[in-house]
């Protein structure tokens, strides 16, 4: 089965009850957790029925529960950790599992589907704009640049006021607009989503949070797995390593699209 786990169309995200979003969400922070765990387990411990559960499934594109675990254990690299890293003192060989889950379950929660949707807009637009704030602009530059350097038109932006006016000039018929948010609640970046809806400019979100703001305003969102553990818990610098995974998917993407494009005739 080639159904994404939570890159779901946003029609249907739209049409999912409170009850069904939250359920998405508790999933999504216990992945890990849900391939051995059953269907009776998983609603006392997320608190809904289990016609929730089965509902929910369906909705997201699978036959039922068993399906869903079925395709998390399907993607799962069985890797014998203990046997690579027993020299590694184990603080270290916890950092390095936490960034391998991290790495895995992006890929996991991605669809070949929703990448290709995604290429295609990138394609399609004359020019692409790329906002960002905080430790996200890393990622958002890198991208841009990639991006002039294949010829493609484009911009990215991380100051505030910036973004506002470009959101508010931007058309629907030229631009695309990406945006790079680990929570999906920056408040620039909502505003600036927001005024684009407004104007019917084609918006694509990388985030690692199901139920944000930008998820719900994004014509396309792509999800990326994030630990809650953080080395550095006083301060916003969790890991976008999730977020750098799929912006490097999607651009290696773009190339081998593009390339294909202008293949000369036979």
């Amino acid at each position: 089965m080639s159904k994404p786990l939570f890159n779901i169309p946003y029609n249907t995200f739209e049409r999912l009850s409170d009850t069904e979003r939250y359920l998405l969400t508790y999933i999504h922070d216990h992945l890990d957790e849900i391939a051995t765990m059953s269907i009776v387990t998983l609603s006392e411990r997320a608190a809904v029925s289990t016609a929730t559960v089965v509902r929910l499934m369906k909705k997201i594109g699978f036959k039922g529960y068993t399906s869903f675990k079925y395709k998390l254990e399907q993607d799962k690299q069985m890797i014998d950790r203990e046997g690579s890293l027993s020299d590694i003192g184990n603080e270290i060989k916890q950092a390095l599992q936490k960034n391998e889950e991290e790495v895995r379950r992006t890929i996991q929660l991605q669809s070949i589907g929703q990448i290709e949707d995604a290429v295609q807009k990138m394609h399609d637009a004359k020019k692409i704009y790329i906002f960002a704030r905080g430790f996200s602009q890393m990622i958002a530059k890198e991208m841009a640049v990639k991006l002039q350097v294949l010829d493609k038109t484009c911009e990215m932006h991380d100051d505030p006021n910036i973004i506002r006016i470009k959101s508010q000039k931007m058309h629907h018929d030229t631009d695309l607009a990406i945006f790079v948010s680990l929570n999906g609640e920056t408040k620039e970046l909502v505003e600036a989503c927001q005024n684009l809806s407004i104007r019917q400019v084609t918006t694509i979100t990388l985030t690692t949070k199901v139920n944000s703001t930008l998820n719900k305003l994004s014509d396309m969102t792509l999800i990326g797995y994030k630990s809650e553990h953080s080395l550095i818990p006083d301060y916003e610098v969790r890991s976008r390593l999730s977020l750098n995974v799929i912006a490097r998917v999607l651009l290696d993407a773009y190339v081998i699209r593009t390339k294909e494009s202008v293949k000369p005739p036979h």
